[in-house]
């Protein structure tokens, strides 16, 4: 059986490929066959082999590719909401690390709680992310400091991918922090000789936290070296807190995706747009300071996704349109270019040559806004939310 999308006001479907372009197609018709895009155009242009399929009317609603939420730290336990209103408080977040809390305090809470416990909570995250509109999510390990907890994360994450209708890209995020009474060399040498070993198989990319309180570049460098080596991608979270060359680093080696970036410079913009590492930049998790320089990253050439950076410590959100309008209203994109970054941005940030574009052929990934455009998702933000999800053609 085919599904007849009709009644399609504004189609959003990222053909070009060219960042921030989303080429929309108005009065507009879909069709699905077999999970996947089969036609895409004007309804008045509609082959006579679609017109009798099961009909969806999407009654002059604006129809998007999924969301591809690239960053995000879903599986953990625990609440860190005293820490939001410390911060609020002026307290800032390198204080709060350093007195015990941070990454820290979700290592002990999700340590503590059982695998099954841990793989509730996280899979009610994820479901309520879906009904958000994201049917691709990339998820970190990071809260385990371990090589078993790391390898359990990854379980989870993996187990999310299995049990629920989202596409699930895992990263080993093990240089996260260095855990509580441990030298930083040393813990760098377990991660390079027993956690990436074990971890790999589990994930498709490595991701450093690269930043004050964290690790160095050197450290970082080291490690993505010998991920590469173990056959992972490469990411990074860089200049966040502080400028420490971690996007030059990123750029050197031509890692997928260089993350937060609050702290970039004229100089990293231009690095990161000669070696095409994405710049993936986190809306909800500026900490109260200045956002990431979107436009100076998009003027110079950069390729720029947006996500959540779901976590219980600086970005507890799980609504990609909530990050969508926070793009355009804090970090001055234009509608086009952060709805763009939030589907087909995220899916080459994550490497899916197939993700975030509504092509014939791509999977039918979809989501209908309970609005007339995407233009809606900032002009009207926290109001506008999906009015249907499909994934791979079915609803969900």
């Amino acid at each position: 059986m085919t599904l007849l999308l009709t009644g399609i006001g504004e189609l959003v479907t990222n053909a070009s490929g060219q960042p921030g372009a989303v080429d929309v197609v108005t009065d507009a018709a879909l069709a699905i066959d077999d999970g996947a895009v089969a036609w895409v155009g004007s309804a008045s242009d509609l082959p006579d082999e679609f017109r009798d399929s099961e009909t969806l009317d999407c009654q002059g609603r604006a129809v998007l590719p999924g969301f591809v939420d690239c960053h995000t730290h879903l599986v953990f336990a625990g609440d860190r909401a005293d820490e939001f209103a410390r911060r609020l408080a002026g307290e800032s977040y390198e204080e709060i690390l350093a007195a015990g809390g941070g990454i820290h305090s979700t290592v002990s809470a999700t340590t503590a709680a059982t695998t099954a416990d841990l793989t509730t909570v996280s899979t009610d995250r994820a479901l309520r992310m879906l009904r958000h509109g994201t049917t691709t999510v990339e998820i970190k390990s990071g809260y385990g400091l371990e090589t078993p907890a790391e390898v359990r994360m990854l379980e989870v994450a993996a187990e999310i991918g299995r049990t629920t209708p989202l596409d699930v890209v895992t990263t080993f995020l093990g240089a996260h922090v260095v855990p509580r009474g441990m030298d930083s060399g040393d813990y760098v040498r377990l991660i390079v000789d027993e956690m990436l070993p074990a971890c790999a198989p589990l994930a498709q990319a490595c991701d450093v936290f690269c930043d004050d309180g964290a690790f160095t570049v050197d450290e970082a460098r080291t490690i993505l070296e010998a991920a590469r080596g173990a056959g992972l991608g490469l990411r990074l979270h860089a200049e966040q807190l502080a400028h420490t060359g971690a996007a030059q680093l990123a750029a050197e080696l031509g890692a997928a995706s260089a993350d937060h970036l609050d702290k970039a410079t004229p100089a990293d913009a231009s690095a990161l747009a000669e070696s095409g590492t994405v710049a993936v930049l986190l809306p909800g998790a500026s900490l109260g300071g200045p956002p990431a320089p979107a436009r100076v990253l998009a003027d110079s050439g950069v390729t720029v996704a947006i996500a959540t950076d779901c976590n219980p410590g600086t970005s507890n959100i799980e609504s990609m349109p909530l990050v969508v309008a926070l793009a355009v209203h804090d970090m001055g994109l234009s509608p086009a270019e952060a709805t763009w970054a939030a589907t087909r941005g995220g899916a080459v940030a994550l490497g899916l040559s197939d993700r975030g574009r509504l092509v014939a052929g791509a999977p039918a990934d979809i989501v209908v806004l309970d609005a007339p455009s995407h233009v809606d998702l900032a002009y009207r933000p926290g109001s506008v939310e999906p009015w249907r999800v499909l994934k791979g053609g079915e609803p969900v």
